[in-house]
Formats: structure tokens, C-alpha cells, sequence
């Protein structure tokens, strides 16, 4: 035990020196095309870039959506990740499969898959149709191209938070009489509530930088579905500037909200 506590308070940590050159070289993969674009900013133009009247309605549509999507992963992730995790039926690695796709599936494959869903002559697009509602190419759109592909990021993180929890605390709850509500309620989302509030932060980062799924879904009207990747995309050639800040923009959200997420697992484990 002497020779462990030696050791840790030299600072040593295991790890071959290859291992950390190579973790260097990925570090560097990872921040250098970041340093790039800070270093490509038009400072000087930068506060007018980022406050045109076209870049605020995408920044403040990206946000709107995003929190929207973020509320459906929410509602719609918690009870399938409490069915994966806590049951066992015929099919279940099916659903988790499918589930899952969204992750490795191209964003533009999962526009067009709304698209023929909910798009006018969609498979429920038609029946929506005639009853006077669109949804293809309108702001809902947006957010529902943003929570198909969020979804996922909540549901691995709750399910998985849900299987390292394990359930003894539900069982004992449950012979001291608790119902499935109460336990639910008072501990099963309370042991899990890093795990939860890291997906939400996810699938929100997720949602904010959605482009393919929700370009091929709901189009580029300014104000109504051009979220802030979409005004990006479209300055990249109008204005490579305009695209440098808003991308930087962009890639503050980013980490402020990564940052979030991956200081939530911490604190539940505190």
C-alpha cells in the first residue's frame, strides 16, 4: 500500500510514453482546425457579422428549436431508456438497434426519411394534409429533424446510467410498498440524474449543430427553418467572413455546453 501511495504521489499514472505522443497527435487533430478558425476571424467585422439581422434569426431559431428538440428528447428518450434498461421482451435488440441508427445514419438519409413521413404525400404526411397540417418545411420540421437525431444521445446516456445503477433500490422501495410511480419519482431518476442531465446537454449540442436532416426536411427560409449551421453554410459563399464568425459563434455554444455535459457525471459521482 506504501509503494501505491508512492507512487500516485509521484505523479506516476501507468501510461506507456508512446501512448501519450499519440494522444497529443489527436489532441492536435482536434484543436488545430479549431485555432484555424478563431485565427481566420475578421475581428474588426466581427460584432457586425454576428448581429445582422440574418444571423441573429438563425442564432435565435438554433436556440428556440434546439430547447424545443432538447424538451422531446426528454419526454419521448426517459421512458424508452427506462424500457431497454429495466424489461426484457422479443425484439428488444431490434429496438435498440434501431433505435440507435440515427447515430450512423447520414443526417441527409434521415431527412429524407421524414420527409417521406411526414412530407405532404409522406406515409402520415397525406392524412395530416387533410386534416390542415403541415409540417414538412415549417419550424416544426426543425425540430423534429433535430430530435431524430438527438434522441439517441439521451437514450444511450440514460440507459446506460440506468444499468450502473441497477435496480436494488427499486426492489426494496417496492417490498417497502412504494408504488411504480413513486419509486420512479423518488429513486430511480434521482440515482440517475447525472446521466440524464448529461443526454439533455448532449442531444441540446447535438440539436444545435444538426445541418443534413434538417436542410433536407424542412429547407432554408430565413426566420422560419435557416438554423444557424444552414446561415453558415449559405455565407460560405456569399460572405467566408460572415461564415468565420458565425461558425465561431457556433463553436462557443458548442463548448459551453460540452463543458456542461461532461461536468455532470462528475458531479454525480462526487
Amino acid at each position: 500500500m506504501s509503494a501505491i501511495r508512492a507512487a500516485r504521489n509521484a505523479g506516476y499514472t501507468g501510461i506507456p510514453r508512446w501512448v501519450l505522443a499519440v494522444a497529443v497527435v489527436a489532441a492536435a487533430l482536434i484543436v488545430l482546425p479549431l485555432v484555424a478558425i478563431i485565427a481566420r476571424v475578421d475581428w474588426p467585422r466581427f460584432l457586425p457579422l454576428v448581429t445582422s439581422p440574418e444571423s441573429l434569426d438563425a442564432l435565435g431559431l438554433s436556440l428556440r428549436t434546439s430547447t424545443a428538440s432538447t424538451f422531446l428528447c426528454l419526454v419521448l428518450g426517459v421512458p424508452l431508456a427506462l424500457v431497454l434498461a429495466r424489461s426484457q421482451f422479443r425484439g428488444q435488440r431490434l429496438l435498440r438497434a434501431l433505435v440507435l441508427l440515427p447515430l450512423v445514419l447520414p443526417p441527409v438519409v434521415g431527412g429524407l426519411a421524414l420527409l417521406y413521413t411526414f412530407g405532404r404525400q409522406g406515409l402520415l404526411g397525406s392524412t395530416l394534409s387533410v386534416l390542415g397540417i403541415q409540417i414538412a418545411f415549417s419550424t416544426a420540421a426543425v425540430v423534429i429533424a433535430q430530435t431524430f437525431v438527438a434522441l439517441p444521445f439521451l437514450v444511450v446516456s440514460l440507459e446506460g446510467a440506468l444499468r450502473t445503477a441497477g435496480s436494488r433500490y427499486e426492489a426494496v422501495a417496492a417490498t417497502l410498498g412504494a408504488r411504480p410511480w413513486t419509486v420512479l419519482r423518488r429513486v430511480t431518476l434521482p440515482l440517475v440524474l447525472p446521466g440524464l442531465a448529461s443526454g439533455a446537454v448532449l442531444s441540446f449540442a447535438r440539436s444545435l449543430g444538426e445541418f443534413g436532416a434538417t436542410l433536407t426536411f424542412a429547407g432554408s427560409l430565413q426566420g422560419v427553418t435557416r438554423t444557424l449551421p444552414l446561415e453558415i453554410y449559405l455565407q460560405r459563399e456569399a460572405d467566408p467572413d460572415a461564415a468565420v464568425a458565425l461558425s465561431l459563434v457556433l463553436l462557443l455554444v458548442a463548448v459551453t455546453v460540452v463543458a456542461i455535459a461532461y461536468r455532470s457525471p462528475q458531479r454525480g459521482a462526487a
